[in-house]
């Protein structure tokens, strides 16, 4: 495939991405060090980080991990402290880190619901808020990419605490777009369709029938690659799009043309049915 991208666009650039051992956030910090920038990611569980952080490093990039809950604001501030610590001003932010879980809103416990809120939408302000201050004192024009949902406009049966956290997310990346454009701060977001993932599959996706139900609605007929939402962020938070700002890019294959919650489907079975599915899905407990 023909190289989009100046290989050195990313040159002395520092790049957070939350949420970045696993799935897409991985896939963004890889390629964001494959385009020069030094990649901090950080998450709940330090093995992975390392594990990606190494691969990063063995390639000839520069990475960095630092385990976090993303949930907590003092937690946030020491991890974005630690990151430039470590690697020089961070100049660029990705909101990767997220929490989901398909479940009967009748049945949501607070905790549930609070859970997926708190890493999803406070965890995003919290960083945003961070590097936003840092970007201000310095007079420093940053940018902030966040990946949020497709249902954050539409709406999805059994992902209330995922749709609610994400709406709020494109809420706050506008409201702060306004705000901030007078610093030269940009902020953005990717509403992705289906881009699988192994912890996405585990969590969503009980019945290979009613995946392939959902990806036949999809247009293009197919579920989108890695690198297509990669090169999407790189151009978000490059120059490229230097008077891009306040936007959600709907990367779906032209799914939320055709429906609106992808989960909706789910309505349409027994709910003892779909009850046994969203179970199978749960992590076994620990002994």
């Amino acid at each position: 495939m023909t190289e989009l991208f100046n290989q050195e666009i990313f040159k002395d650039e520092h790049i957070v991405v939350t949420g970045g051992g696993t799935g897409l956030g991985r896939a963004m910090a890889m390629r964001f060090a494959t385009l020069g920038a030094k990649v901090t990611i950080c998450g709940r569980r330090e093995e992975p980080l390392l594990e990606t952080a190494k691969e990063i490093k063995d390639a000839g990039g520069k990475a960095e991990g630092i385990s976090c809950n993303i949930k907590e604001f003092e937690a946030v501030e020491a991890m974005i402290a630690e990151a430039e610590n470590r690697q020089g001003d961070v100049t660029k932010l990705v909101n990767n880190a997220a929490g989901n879980f398909l479940a009967p809103t009748e049945q949501l416990t607070p905790n549930g619901f609070d859970a997926i809120v708190k890493t999803n939408l406070y965890g995003s302000f919290y960083a945003t808020q961070a590097c936003g201050r840092r970007w201000i004192e310095r007079k420093y024009k940053g940018a902030v990419m966040s990946i949020v949902t497709t249902y954050a406009e539409h709406g999805s049966a059994f992902l209330v605490p995922s749709a609610v956290s994400k709406a709020g997310i494109v809420a706050l990346m506008k409201s702060l777009a306004a705000e901030w454009g007078i610093y030269g701060i940009r902020l953005n977001a990717i509403a992705p369709g289906p881009f699988p993932t192994e912890g996405a599959n585990s969590r969503l996706m009980p019945d290979e029938r009613l995946a392939e139900k959902m990806y036949k609605l999809i247009p293009l007929q197919r579920v989108g690659e890695h690198s297509e939402l990669t090169d999407m962020a790189v151009f978000l938070l490059s120059d490229l799009s230097s008077y891009l700002t306040g936007e959600v890019i709907y990367l779906d294959g032209g799914a939320s043309l055709t429906s609106a919650g992808q989960f909706n489907l789910f309505t349409e079975l027994p709910r003892e049915k779909v009850m046994q599915m969203f179970e199978s899905l749960r992590p076994a407990k620990k002994q």
